[in-house]
């Protein structure tokens, strides 16, 4: 299992933006959903931060989420997304996969 990449982060919009940066993600997740090797592109709402949304990837592999940036559209929804970002996101929390069920 140890061949997997898992990374988890959160992004926070904005004050009354956390909806269209949900919407950009949930956008972003359909077209990676196509890229070579992801698992898992799930978008969730931070339970304790009103304006932040948290991002779970699982891949096969690292060089397979980077090259998910390379997928047609995924640049696009970067852009409409930096805008709305309260601040430059944090580096997300890669996470050595151990298993589970699902995986």
């Amino acid at each position: 299992m140890s061949n997997k990449y898992l990374l988890h982060g959160k992004l926070t919009a904005k004050a009354g933006q956390v909806e269209e940066l949900a919407k950009i993600l949930l956008e972003a997740s359909k077209l990676v959903s196509k890229a070579k090797g992801c698992s898992l592109y799930a978008i969730g709402l931070d339970s304790n931060d009103s304006n932040s949304v948290v991002v779970t990837e699982i891949w096969d592999s690292k060089e397979d989420h980077a090259n998910s940036l390379k997928v047609e559209g995924v640049k696009e929804l970067i852009s409409q997304a930096m805008p709305i970002l309260d601040g430059q996101p944090p580096k997300g929390q890669e996470i050595e996969l151990l298993g589970g069920h699902g995986i």
